[in-house]
This record gives C-alpha cells, structure tokens and sequence, in this order.
C-alpha cells in the first residue's frame, strides 16, 4: 500500500450522520485531517474555509445533491480532488448529466469498506 500523505484535507459530506462521522474518524486515525459536515451547503461553506485537497460525497441527499455540491466546491477549489459514493441507483442518471456538463467525478460504491476508501485515497487520481 502506499504511504499515506498526512498533510491531506479531507471534506466527508453525507447526510446519514454516523456514515460522516465514521469516515472522518477512520481518515484521521490514518494520517487524514478529516471533517464532517451533514449538508451540501454546510459543505460549500466549509470548503470555502478549509480548501479541502479531497471532497468524499454521499450523491443523494435532501434538498442539494452531493454532485451540485462536488460542482460548486470544485469551482471555489479547483484542485480538490471528488470522489462521490452511493448506494442508490439514481446516481448513474445524476452522474450522465454532470458528465455532460463537463464535470467528472470519481465514484465509489455505498456502503464502503475503509480499506477501499484508504486505498483510494492513496492511489492517484484517474
């Protein structure tokens, strides 16, 4: 595996409380400088704050989805790096029509084991 990067900001953004609260407390136990935050626009205003280098983002949530989230928080914070996860099959539509807009984003599948989302975290970006 390779060497986690500990100076890495990580922004964890899922409605389900217990699902960002586990990911944060997995990702510093790790080396990660993880957040939680529970809304797309608690979000937003805490990437305006900390630049995060990685956005982790649950897709289907009340009110603003995570990828109209992933696109404003990649626009304030162009190099940070998104990685959506979902358990629910509407995202493929989601996915469709952000990548037609331009926008790509990495995904991975809910629920997620941590040595998967360690991993991913430490392989580099496609």
């Amino acid at each position: 595996m390779a060497t986690l990067q500990t100076s890495r900001r990580v922004l964890i953004l899922d409605d389900e409380q217990i699902i960002a609260n586990t990911l944060a407390l997995i990702l510093n136990k790790n080396g990660f400088q993880a957040s939680a935050v529970y809304s797309a626009q608690d979000a937003i205003n805490t990437a305006a704050q900390l630049s995060p280098d990685v956005l982790i983002s649950d897709v289907i949530m009340e009110g603003m989805t995570g990828i109209e989230a992933a696109i404003r928080i990649s626009q304030l914070v162009p190099s940070c790096r998104i990685i959506l996860f979902s358990g629910q099959a509407a995202t493929a539509d989601l996915l469709e029509q952000a990548q037609a807009s331009g926008h790509h984003f990495e995904i991975l599948a809910k629920p997620i084991h941590p040595r998967v989302l360690l991993q991913c975290l430490t392989d580099e970006p496609q």
